[in-house]
């Protein structure tokens, strides 16, 4: 079980002043969904800067003073956390940052490996040109959120590319596999994507992926698959040093 850390104090600037539109709420008597999603975009993001390293544990009280935010919005927002596997909920403790099993995560990119070889094959052997245009279209989504996009936009529009891709798999079996083995491992951007090169060499694979099916390569798609699995491994092992600056989700305020 991971070590407990100490959170650290709120910043003072962080405060939220009247007529932040922070401070918006539904009737429910909790926040819009608005300001739910930059609560949630918030702690992502000092996830990412290393202020929570990974086994952190998430002490609450401190959070809501750290985000000017009512228990149950932070129980909200961290529940879409651990969603996205960016933090994980233990009964009857609590929430701790995400700490990856370095040894399990290399074996699961490799049954990737080997299964996203086989479906490249299938995908090009089925995929249409309406498959094509569809695809080119996520891939172009995706790129557009580089630079103004929150790191769940990125999350989400990654994923759907690749979900996208797996439905022209005619072995609608092997697709399941592969997506379940894709939830099995980290799946926040903050784990795939430490550094702005890194999420552009992804973009600019993608839309490799897209000319490779296109062009019905299939040996091309394959060995573009495989370079962008074992990329987003090796981005796993790099130094808390090389981590996004916050300033790439400009959504975050």
């Amino acid at each position: 079980m991971p070590s407990k850390r100490n959170i650290p104090a709120a910043d003072p600037r962080e405060a939220v002043v009247p007529g932040d539109p922070r401070e918006a709420v539904a009737p429910s008597g909790t926040r819009s969904q608005t300001a739910l999603d930059e609560l949630v975009n918030r702690i992502a993001l000092d996830i990412q800067g290393g202020v929570f390293g990974p086994g952190t544990w998430l002490k609450q009280v401190d959070l809501e003073a750290r985000y000017a935010c009512t228990r149950i919005d932070l129980r909200r927002a961290l529940d879409r956390l651990v969603a996205n596997r960016l933090v994980e909920h233990v009964h009857n403790r609590g929430y701790h940052v995400y700490e990856a099993d370095s040894r399990v995560y290399a074996e699961l990119q490799d049954i990737r490996i080997v299964l996203e070889l086989r479906a490249a094959e299938l995908i090009e052997e089925s995929a249409t040109p309406a498959d094509v245009r569809e695809l080119r279209r996520l891939a172009k989504r995706f790129d557009e959120l580089l630079l103004d996009g929150t790191v769940f936009e990125q999350y989400e529009a990654n994923i759907a590319f690749h979900r996208r891709m797996l439905a022209m798999c005619s072995n609608h079996e092997l697709a399941e596999m592969i997506m379940a083995i894709r939830r099995r491992g980290p799946s926040a951007p903050i784990f795939q994507w430490k550094t702005r090169a890194r999420m552009e060499q992804s973009s600019r694979e993608h839309f490799a992926m897209v000319d490779a099916i296109e062009a019905h390569q299939p040996a091309r798609l394959q060995k573009l698959l495989r370079e962008h699995i074992q990329q987003t491994e090796s981005a796993e092992r790099q130094s808390p040093s090389a981590l996004l600056p916050t300033r790439l989700s400009r959504k975050a305020g």
